[in-house]
């Protein structure tokens, strides 16, 4: 039988998806921040045991690999990515400061600037002017390139963006800064615009350069060691990467710009929840993933999550790079409890895996929202948490949690619920801003919970935000990791191209989508598809003069791979109708006495695989579930002695009435007081309020 795995390294455990037919195995295991390739073979190896085979035979039956990570978000969030330098063209040295001369918060008059990732004497200039229609205006002075070198490599660095004036236009400036890099530093990581964001405008292009160089050293060691292990283990096929377009490819195709791994992770389980949300007739969902560390919101409307660019990283940064929108919190089961002048706070600081909460019995001695979830009996210290791995220990735990309460004028389990009350309000704070901001109604949609902890807390988020249904899938623990699999192997990329619609060079676009086709098939040949495979979207940008901004629209969708002959004389015409269409939809008015101009074209490839099966529906059975167990526990109407039920126990057609507690291998659904809990005819559940 051949096998295919999906993998997301969290921030305090490694989820992985084994999917063998239509039959999915689910594992979670600890995180290994020192080596995280270490977590994925240890991983591997539980997994071949469980399929009763040696790690070398399991993997022999690989057919896939694929692999979703946040090591790039780790590095931008910690700071600690590579000493980095950026070589531009004169005159453009503090673009990186400028950056586009707003503050993300107007309101906040402490926020400080972002920390430089390329602070001045880090930023060097070259001597050279290439202009807006690809002609040379001022020749590069390769001495100017040497001199930065030179002064780069007295300070140490380790990798080095080069972005010059109009590159994407004519990248032969770029194209010989980079061979000189290269021969001057040794070893260093060398991003150049051209190669990694071909497009204006000129701040987002060298925004993601300079990102890219800066976590592409740690990103491309992390899956060389990877990969190298993979080898020695068995593994004989290419490992496929989640990219944070919601799509999959070889890591060679991701070498070429590490960036698009960035939030590749928390992209996995939108693209999930999109194909989890069809198959059971809920196209528009709002989907929340509560891991360890953090809380990721998303919205899927009507049953796409588009990939969109140039949002800022955190608020910081830059990233022009097409990624599946993801907001994150910092408030995950790791997140620390804490009183901060009186008040009662809930992260953003994390306890990790390493030593983790008080409750994992590794050494962590500051209370965490999963501590107050052992406090409040919502989660269990029998055997057989996280699927039997380690059992969760009360030891120490209230002690933690009556600090808490003496700063605060109360006992532990109130200080315990008190931290349950913020954490869940900073969560669902959280979505009103992020609906807020699209002019979406969190009433009008479904709630798709996921992550180990988003099904402790679904049900009540979501009555407070009005929504009366959640799914919860059966794979939710481990569904980032299951949504890789469902991911198809993807490139999307585009080339700059500024002309009125009414005057376009069908030469030049031609060349253009040519030049992507050689590139989409060049990588989807690298991963054994053929072109036959491939669905191919031939997709324009387009804009009305004097706006900023370009929207994408498909001009020839599910084409095949290099046949153009769709780019004829009446090309223009059809761009501009088409243009005003998708305006009209995206903005409900369109300029109708001016002629739109095209910025650049833009391909999408891709390659249908297989991916878990999903269904829906829900058929009364009239079975009547009994519960295995009740303890004391506080689902926020105090202490009273709740049901316990086991999810191995229940079939589909069940109803489970509230208040309960549903114990799933890897994690715990909790049925608030006002909500039943229903097992649907995929053995998924759906939380119905009333």
């Amino acid at each position: 039988m051949a096998y295919r795995v999906g993998i997301d390294i969290g921030g305090t455990f490694t989820d992985f998806a084994l999917l063998k037919g239509t039959e999915v195995v689910l594992h979670k295991n600890l995180s290994t921040p020192e080596d995280r390739s270490v977590g994925v073979m240890e991983g591997l190896g539980k997994l071949a045991a469980i399929e009763g085979l040696p790690l070398a035979e399991f993997l022999g039956k690989c057919e896939a690999i694929v692999h979703g990570t946040t090591i790039a978000d780790n590095t931008l969030i910690e700071m600690n990515g590579a000493i980095t330098g950026l070589i531009t063209t004169e005159g453009f040295r503090d673009e990186m400061e400028y950056r586009r001369g707003f503050k993300e918060d107007i309101w906040d008059v402490r926020l400080p600037a972002p920390k430089q990732i390329t602070p001045r004497r880090r930023r060097l200039t070259a001597k050279e002017r290439i202009l807006h229609d690809g002609s040379v205006h001022i020749p590069l002075d390769e001495e100017s390139v040497r001199e930065a070198c030179r002064r780069l490599r007295k300070q140490n660095v380790e990798a080095v963006a080069i972005s010059f004036l109009f590159s994407f236009v004519n990248p032969e400036h770029e194209r010989r800064a980079k061979e000189i890099v290269t021969q001057e530093i040794q070893n260093a990581y060398i991003s150049a615009s051209h190669e990694v964001l071909p497009r204006a405008p000129e701040y987002d292009r060298t925004s993601t350069t300079v990102v890219n160089a800066y976590v592409g050293p740690r990103v491309t060691s992390y899956l060389e060691k990877l990969v190298q292990r993979l080898g020695e283990g068995g593994y004989r096929n290419q490992l496929m990467v989640m990219q944070a377009s919601g799509g999959v490819m070889t890591k060679e195709y991701i070498d070429g710009a590490p960036i698009r791994v960035l939030a590749s992770g928390p992209a996995g389980g939108v693209i999930g929840s999109a194909h989890v949300g069809v198959a059971k007739g809920h196209r528009d969902l709002l989907c929340v993933d509560m891991g360890g560390t953090s809380y990721d919101m998303s919205l899927v409307i009507d049953g796409q999550a588009p990939a969109e660019a140039g949002w800022n990283m955190h608020h910081r940064y830059l990233i022009g790079v097409p990624m599946v929108k993801v907001e994150t919190l910092g408030a995950g089961g790791g997140s620390i409890c804490h009183v901060n002048n009186g008040t009662l706070e809930v992260g953003p600081k994390s306890a990790g895996s390493e030593p983790g909460p008080i409750c994992y019995g590794r050494g962590g001695t500051e209370p965490t929202v999963t501590d107050a979830l052992v406090m409040l009996g919502i989660l269990s210290t029998d055997e057989g948490f996280a699927g039997g791995s380690f059992q969760l220990t009360r030891a120490r735990v209230d002690e933690a949690f009556a600090k808490i309460g003496n700063a605060m004028g109360y006992g532990a389990e109130e200080a315990a619920f008190d931290c349950w009350r913020v954490v869940n309000a900073n969560m669902s704070q959280g979505v009103r801003r992020t609906t807020a901001g699209k002019g979406i109604d969190p009433h009008d949609l479904t709630m798709l919970a996921y992550g180990g902890n988003g099904p402790a807390f679904a049900a009540i988020q979501a009555e407070d935000l009005g929504i009366d249904k959640v799914l919860v899938p059966k794979a939710s623990p481990t569904f980032s990791a299951l949504g890789t699999l469902v991911a198809n192997p993807t490139i999307d990329e585009e080339r700059s191209y500024i002309a009125p619609a009414n005057a376009l060079d069908t030469g030049k676009i031609r060349q253009l989508w040519g030049d992507l086709c050689a590139r989409a098939e060049k990588y989807f040949t690298d991963a054994q598809f053929t072109p036959d495979e491939m669905v191919i979207n031939y997709q324009l940008n387009m804009r009305y003069p004097g706006q900023n901004f370009s929207l994408s629209f498909d001009f020839k969708a599910d084409g095949k791979l290099g046949d153009l002959s769709f780019i004829d004389e009446a090309f223009g015409e059809k761009a501009i109708a088409l243009f005003n269409q998708r305006h009209m939809a995206e903005y409900n008015h369109i300029r109708e006495h001016e002629v739109p101009e095209i910025s650049g074209v833009r391909l999408g490839a891709s390659v249908e695989t297989t991916s878990p099966q999903a269904k829906g529906g829900f058929t009364p059975s009239g079975a009547t579930p009994t519960p295995a167990k009740s303890r004391r526990a506080n689902l926020g109407r105090g202490f009273a002695e709740t049901p316990i039920y086991l999810g191995s126990d229940l079939a589909p057609g069940m109803e489970v009435p509230s208040p309960a507690i549903i114990e799933e291998s890897f994690t715990t659904i909790v049925g608030y007081p006002g909500w039943t809990a229903r097992i649907d005819d995929a053995g998924d559940y759906e939380l119905v309020k009333g």
